[in-house]
C-alpha cells in the first residue's frame, strides 16, 4: 500500500510539469518556387529515418493548399527536447519525391538549421535543434 501512495504522488506532481511543458514549434518556409501541391512536414527525435522516412517522424503535418510562396506551419505539443524538421514541396501533392535517374531531387526539400547534404540528403547532426520552450525557425527550400 505505501508503494502505491508513493508512484500516486509522484505521478500527481510530475504529471503537470509534463502536461505544462509542452511546447510549440513554429516553422516559416521560405523560397518555394510555386503554390502547386503540398508541403509535407516531419519532425523527428533521432536520426533514424531522417529525412526521407517519415514514417519514423514523431510529428508529421501537411500543409494544403499552399497560398503564397513563404508560409508558417505550427507544431503544437512538443515536450522539451532535441529535434530535426524536413520538408518537402510535394508539387503534384502524390506523397512522393520525383527523382532524376540520378537520385537527385525534382522537387523542393529543406531541413531545420537549412541543412544540406553533399552526395545525399542532410545529415541530422546538422539539421537538429534543441526546444526547450516555444520555438521559431525558418527553412529555406532548395530545388536542384
Amino acid at each position: 500500500m505505501l508503494h502505491k501512495r508513493f508512484f500516486i504522488s509522484i505521478f500527481v506532481i510530475c504529471f503537470p510539469w509534463f502536461v505544462f511543458s509542452q511546447n510549440k514549434l513554429t516553422v516559416d518556409v521560405s523560397n518555394l518556387r510555386n503554390t502547386s501541391g503540398c508541403l509535407l512536414f516531419s519532425v523527428y527525435n533521432t536520426e533514424d529515418g531522417f529525412p526521407n522516412k517519415p514514417e519514423k517522424a514523431l510529428k508529421k503535418g501537411k500543409l494544403d493548399p499552399i497560398k503564397a510562396q513563404s508560409v508558417t506551419y505550427f507544431f503544437d505539443n512538443l515536450p522539451p527536447g532535441t529535434y530535426a524538421v524536413s520538408v518537402f514541396h510535394d508539387e503534384d501533392c502524390n506523397g512522393e519525391m520525383k527523382t532524376n535517374a540520378l537520385g537527385i531531387p525534382l522537387e523542393g526539400t529543406g531541413a531545420s538549421n537549412d541543412a544540406r547534404g553533399r552526395f545525399g540528403p542532410p545529415r541530422y547532426q546538422d539539421a537538429k535543434f534543441t526546444l526547450e520552450g516555444n520555438k521559431k525557425i525558418t527553412i529555406k527550400m532548395w530545388y536542384f
